[in-house]
């Protein structure tokens, strides 16, 4: 695996991370469950540009999820013994259909890892990044340029962290960190998480991304975005060697006294 790269860019390609037999059972299983939204694999009734659901569970999810190509990119990135393993994907599945209509949820942001202390179903983040170890995409399905793949800024994560720092272990609600950081990390080079079923993308936990649209492509996109789990996060004093919290540490020297957009 190319840490450099995960270390420069927020991201990694996991190329056949899980096999394409497995990668047709699950979509099988994606198109059971978009059943009970009047879906079905006819496109007349593709009529909505997205629909998210909640990724199934059962024997080809587990297969995907617990590869062992998954599981030593987990334990160079994170750690071994760091990461929960789970029997299975999670997260949500939003599938998109080809479309030029606008989707909703298009907006550049980064992940929520943890319940906010509130009482509204909020996420928030903090500069350990507690909870979250990586952010992953699942491709169930072919995704290429014309089929709204998700867009990664690269090196964004490294602007994050001393946005981060003041909120200390307490962190603030994801969705407020897109009105600090300044307008320049969106001027950094992108990327688009293509492939073909059966990659998986690892992205840092800061990474800025977004959907994207229109989808013209020919056949629904399906992807999976689930939390690779961290119970505590990462420790920023030096003596975490793993990517994750390398990267962190170098976004808090680098960039803690670039300007950032006002809150």
């Amino acid at each position: 695996m190319d840490t450099d790269a995960f270390a420069r860019d927020g991201f990694v390609a996991v190329r056949g991370a899980f096999d394409a037999e497995t990668a047709g059972a699950c979509r099988d299983m994606i198109w059971d469950a978009l059943g009970a939204h009047g879906v079905s694999t006819d496109p007349a009734t593709w009529v909505r540009p997205g629909i998210q659901i909640s990724c199934p569970e059962g024997a080809p999810f587990t297969a995907a999820g617990t590869s062992p190509p998954l599981a030593a990119a987990y334990d160079e990135l994170i750690g071994p013994g760091r990461w929960t393993r789970r029997a299975g994907i999670g997260g949500v599945v939003p599938v998109r259909f080809p479309s030029e209509e606008f989707p909703g949820n298009c907006g550049y942001h980064i992940e929520g890892s943890f319940a906010g202390p509130g009482p509204e179903p909020e996420f928030w983040v903090n500069v350990q990044s507690r909870a979250r170890g990586l952010l992953a995409l699942f491709l169930f399905s072919d995704v290429g340029p014309d089929d709204a793949p998700t867009r990664l800024v690269c090196g964004s994560h490294l602007y994050i962290p001393p946005i981060l720092q003041p909120y200390g272990e307490t962190g603030l609600p994801s969705n407020d960190v897109s009105g600090r950081w300044a307008p320049s990390v969106l001027c950094r080079g992108i990327a688009h998480a293509t492939g073909q079923a059966g990659d998986v993308y690892l992205c840092h936990p800061f990474i800025v991304h977004t959907a994207t649209w229109p989808h013209r492509g020919s056949t629904p996109r399906m992807i999976a975005q689930p939390a690779v789990h961290v119970r505590d996060g990462f420790a920023l004093d030096g003596s975490d060697p793993s990517p994750v919290a390398q990267a962190i540490v170098t976004g808090l020297t680098r960039h803690a006294g670039s300007p950032r957009a006002r809150a």
